[in-house]
C-alpha cells in the first residue's frame, strides 16, 4: 500500500504563510564604505616571469645596437640595450632570405623556445621580423662562452657538468634537441651560472617529424652515428646526440684540447675518419676514476649504452659538486677571464 501523501498546499496557505512574516524583523545590509573596502588577494600566477614578461612586451623600436658579439654561419649576435629600462640582450639576426614554409616553420619553433624557462637555459624572450629578417632577442650572459677555457680541476668541472646536464635534462623532458652542444654554445655569466645557448639549430621533436637527421650543426661534436648513417642501422636519436656532444666538450674542458687525434678546424673527412672509424677518446689515466668513468658513458659509440642526461645527473662524478658549490663557484671565478672589455658604438637603434 502507498503511503498517504499530504496534499500540496494551495495559493491561500501560501499566502497566509507569507501574511505571518513580520516585517520589523527585517534585517538592513550593511553599508558599504568604498574607502575602506579591501580588495581580496589574487592568486599567484604559475609563471610570474612569463606573465610579467607579457604584461611589458619589448618594442624593437626600443632597442640600440652597443656592439657584435660573434656570427657564424647562421648569423649574427649582437649585444643591445633596452632604452626604457636599460637592461642589456642578445639580438641574434638570423641569415638569409627564407621562403614562407620555412619562416613559419622557425617562428613556430622560436614561439616554442620563448617558453623555456630554466636557470641553464639562455631565455629566450621575444622574436621579431624585421626588414624580412627573423631577429631574435635573448639573454645576455656578459661572462661569454667557455670556448678555449681550460678547466683541470675535476671539482670545478664537475660544477660546469651538473648546471649543463640540469639545462639539457630540461630541454628533452620538453622534447627539444639541441643538436649543436659545443664549447662556444656554453655560456657564463657574472653570477658563474653555465647556460646553453643557440637555439638557431634547435628542433622541437615530434612524432610527425623526422628523427632529426639532417646535417646542421659542427661536426667536430657530432656523434658517429650522425655522421655515418650506415652506423646504428642508419637511425638517429637526437637525445644520444647531445650526450655525446656534451661528453666531447667536457673532455676538451679537461685536457684544454679538442680531444680527437685531428684539430676540430680539420676538413670534413679527417674528421669524419677519426669520429667514426677510431675508437672514442677517453680521459687519460691521470684522471679520477669517477671522471673516467663519466665519459665513458657518454662516448660510447652505440647510443642506446650513453647514459641519458637524467641518469648522468645521478653520476658520482656530477655528484661531487653538490657538496660545495661555493667553493666550487669561487674557484670557477678565478680560472675563467672576466669578460672582454668592448668600445661602444653608436648607439643607433638596430
Amino acid at each position: 500500500m502507498r503511503p498517504i501523501q499530504p496534499p500540496p498546499p494551495t495559493a491561500a496557505a501560501a499566502g497566509r504563510s507569507r501574511g505571518r512574516r513580520r516585517p520589523d524583523l527585517t534585517l538592513p545590509l550593511p553599508q558599504r564604505e568604498p574607502q575602506l573596502a579591501v580588495p581580496l588577494p589574487l592568486p599567484p600566477p604559475s609563471n610570474p616571469s612569463s606573465t610579467a614578461q607579457n604584461q611589458q612586451p619589448i618594442s624593437f623600436s626600443e632597442l640600440n645596437r652597443v656592439h657584435r658579439i660573434g656570427s657564424g654561419s647562421g648569423g649574427t649576435v649582437y649585444k643591445v640595450t633596452h632604452r626604457p629600462t636599460g637592461r642589456f640582450y642578445a639580438l641574434k639576426v638570423i641569415y638569409g632570405n627564407h621562403e614562407d614554409s620555412i619562416r613559419l616553420q622557425m617562428c613556430r619553433e622560436i614561439e616554442i623556445l620563448r617558453d623555456v624557462n630554466h636557470p641553464n637555459v639562455v631565455r629566450c624572450h621575444d622574436m621579431f621580423d624585421h626588414n624580412g629578417q627573423i631577429q631574435v632577442l635573448l639573454e645576455f650572459m656578459d661572462g661569454g662562452s667557455l670556448e678555449a677555457n681550460h678547466i683541470p680541476n675535476e671539482s670545478i668541472l664537475s660544477d660546469v657538468a651538473r648546471q649543463i646536464l640540469n639545462g639539457i635534462a630540461y630541454l628533452h623532458r620538453r622534447h627539444i634537441v639541441h643538436r649543436d652542444i659545443k664549447p662556444s654554445n656554453l655560456l657564463i655569466n657574472s653570477e658563474q651560472h653555465v647556460k646553453i645557448a643557440d637555439f638557431g639549430v634547435s628542433r622541437i621533436l615530434a612524432q610527425t617529424m623526422d628523427p632529426c637527421n639532417s646535417s646542421v650543426g659542427t661536426i667536430a661534436y657530432m656523434s658517429p652515428e650522425r655522421i655515418n648513417t650506415d652506423l646504428n642501422q642508419g637511425l638517429y636519436d637526437g637525445y644520444a646526440g647531445d650526450i655525446w656532444s656534451l661528453g666531447v666538450s667536457i673532455l676538451e674542458f679537461y685536457l684544454g684540447r679538442f680531444p680527437f687525434a685531428v684539430s676540430r678546424q680539420a676538413d670534413w673527412a679527417s674528421l669524419m675518419c677519426a669520429i667514426c672509424m677510431s675508437q672514442p677518446p677517453e680521459a687519460p689515466a691521470t684522471a679520477s676514476r669517477e671522471f673516467r668513468n663519466f665519459i665513458s658513458c657518454c662516448l660510447q659509440r652505440e647510443p642506446n649504452r650513453r647514459w641519458s642526461a637524467s641518469q648522468l645527473l645521478q653520476h658520482p662524478f656530477v655528484l661531487r659538486s653538490s657538496g660545495g658549490q661555493r667553493e666550487v663557484r669561487q674557484s670557477l671565478h678565478q680560472i675563467l677571464p672576466p669578460p672582454p672589455q668592448r668600445p661602444l658604438s653608436s648607439s643607433s637603434s638596430s
